[in-house]
């Protein structure tokens, strides 16, 4: 995790939630991978999951948030843990793109598909609706979220911002 004075860049596989409002929590260059946004306005709290692959399969050697079945799950957690409830908790995720072909392969390695598969179901499982989502397609994408307002934002190569 990167720390500038405004933003907290998450790396590969990490996880932050904060409360502070001059912060913007950033996933910078999403492939395969999903940036899993949640947000409670009325505690104002904030947090976001860089999820890598969508199981762990029962690893525990690697960290809980590189894997869509243990970081969703740990991100609802320390959310609650901070004061959010599920009940006003605000979901949106971007990313799980397919940035590779294998020829002859179509689509069996496609590891975002499965990423945003993995993490829409794990987040229904929390009880809490999915209400915008930038996935697919064959670019990369930069998702932001600024604690103070919930604002999620995306960016993709070589597209327009989109607010979601």
């Amino acid at each position: 995790m990167k720390t500038n004075e405004n933003t907290i860049v998450l790396g590969l596989g990490e996880m932050t939630v904060s409360k502070d409002p001059s912060i913007v929590l950033v996933c910078l260059g999403l492939g395969s991978c999903v940036a899993v946004s949640v947000y409670d306005p009325e505690t104002r709290l904030a947090g976001m999951a860089h999820i890598v692959l969508p199981a762990s399969n029962g690893r525990q050697d690697q960290a809980v948030s590189k894997y869509a079945d243990t970081a969703v799950p740990a991100l609802f957690e320390e959310m609650r843990k901070k004061g959010a409830m599920a009940s006003r908790i605000r979901v949106k995720i971007a990313g799980g793109a397919q940035m590779s072909l294998a020829p002859g392969l179509g689509n069996m390695f496609n590891i975002g598909e499965s990423n945003v598969e993995a993490v829409k179901a794990i987040v229904a499982a929390q009880g809490v609706p999915i209400l915008a989502a930038e996935t697919g397609g064959r670019r990369g994408r930069t998702a932001r979220l600024a604690v103070a307002t919930g604002r999620f934002v995306v960016t993709s190569v070589g597209g327009e911002l989109l607010e979601l």
